[in-house]
């Protein structure tokens, strides 16, 4: 009798969807361009004023990136990936893999959840995201065969109830500093605080003093000692994200564009089937409203000096903006796909995304070169725009480098290996 895994194999080149190949690539790039800001700078992935710079070509930095690709490449990465898992899963039960076909898909995906634990807390990224996928993804599993337009409803409910939170986050941060407002006048009056206020003037001595020079100083010193020090400067934080995120942001954040990308993927609309008309009018109309939200948030916050009222108040729309600036990034793309242009670079873009988890890791491997104790220990050395210099080398490198690889080997390194464990069966490496 013929055994799983003599039976059930991985995916073969001939067999990939070239246009979700070359989306995987854009994105994988693009979202650097948003990593590397908490990569190489303490405390500034959002807040350009703590530490990298907030005016001239950083301020023009920021807004750039917050308006084109803030939560957007997140947005297509969580996409990808839930089209990932449900192309994976359908191909195995399509094969006649029964039950087996779970076994794989979440032996897969503890497998992905200890890569994550790893990138994490061993390749010292606080913003990894391979964990929350990988426990999104045990959810997905339950979605997989809903129709498209259920799946849609499903992913807006969720973008709805994630919207609703951000407002009562808002409503709790209002009342925080209308509590800062009365503290100072207490103060300025000589008279006692209640225990209330008490507890309010603590946490904002402790949110002022982590903005504070000192302290993105002390940051900064702490990212560039050597490497056992380092992992256990992150490892709270770390733990802080793996604790808080799932419930708070994953379910609204990730897993609701993971539904949603399957249900675009069930349209034929990621596989580049649809026409151009259909792709530019998805460019045109998720630019026009996304942009548009994303540029008054935008204008908000610099008007507000960056307040903390400012960003929370922007996390209400937050959703408003990101996923129709998305789905623009979607049809854009698929554009790209269709046309008969570029070739070389359509190549290029497809192996950076078919090596995915190898160059998503790697931009740790080479942030920890750079920037902590480990290598050159040049963490908070560099203003918000210089990191984008060292964003477009590792773009040219994984360019040039990814379609090499490929060209002598079936898969990247870390995909062979969870291919591997997945599968239990070892796969041919070399071609």
């Amino acid at each position: 009798m013929t055994t799983i895994k003599e039976s059930f194999t991985s995916l073969k080149s001939s067999d990939r969807i070239q246009s979700l190949d070359i989306m995987r690539g854009f994105v994988l790039l693009g979202i650097l361009l948003m990593n590397i800001n908490g990569m190489g700078l303490a405390r500034a992935y959002g807040d350009p004023t703590v530490s990298g710079g907030a005016a001239e070509w950083n301020l023009t930095t920021w807004i750039t990136t917050n308006l084109f690709f803030e939560g957007t490449m997140r947005a297509l990465f969580s996409l990808l990936f839930g089209v990932g898992m449900f192309i994976f899963l359908d191909r195995l039960e399509k094969k006649g893999a029964g039950i087996n076909a779970a076994n794989i898909y979440f032996r897969r995906l503890i497998w992905l959840l200890v890569f994550g634990l790893i990138h994490g807390y061993l390749l010292l990224w606080t913003g990894e995201i391979l964990y929350d996928y990988a426990l999104m993804g045990f959810i997905v599993y339950s979605f997989r065969n809903m129709a498209p337009l259920k799946l849609t409803i499903v992913a807006l409910i969720l973008f709805s109830v994630g919207s609703l939170w951000s407002y009562v986050d808002y409503k709790k941060d209002v009342k925080f500093m209308e509590d800062v407002a009365l503290i100072k006048t207490y103060k300025s009056e000589s008279k006692t605080l209640t225990r209330d206020l008490k507890e309010v003037a603590t946490e904002w001595e402790k949110i002022q003093w982590e903005r504070s020079p000192e302290a993105i100083e002390e940051y900064n010193t702490n990212m560039r000692k050597g490497y056992l020090d380092v992992v256990a400067f992150i490892a709270p934080e770390n733990q802080h994200s793996d604790e808080n995120w799932p419930y708070r942001y994953d379910l609204w954040d990730i897993l609701s564009m993971m539904l949603l990308g399957i249900a675009l993927f069930k349209w034929k609309i990621l596989s580049a089937e649809k026409s151009y008309k259909l792709y530019g009018l998805m460019a045109a109309l998720g630019y026009l409203i996304g942009l548009t939200i994303n540029y008054f948030e935008t204008q908000s916050i610099v008007e507000a000096n960056f307040s903390l009222l400012s960003f929370s108040k922007s996390n209400i729309t937050y959703d408003l903006g990101r996923v129709p600036v998305a789905i623009g990034h979607v049809g854009a793309i698929m554009l790209f796909c269709k046309l008969p242009i570029l070739k070389w670079l359509k190549i290029s873009l497809a192996s950076v995304g078919k090596m995915a988890l190898t160059n998503y890791v790697m931009h740790s491997v080479f942030a920890m070169f750079i920037f902590t104790g480990v290598g050159f220990g040049l963490f908070g050395t560099f203003q918000r725009f210089e990191l984008l210099y060292i964003v477009f080398a590792i773009w040219v490198f994984q360019l040039i480098v990814s379609p090499i690889w490929l060209k002598y080997y079936q898969y990247g390194p870390l995909e062979w290996i969870w291919r591997n464990l997945s599968y239990l069966k070892r796969h041919p490496f070399k071609k």
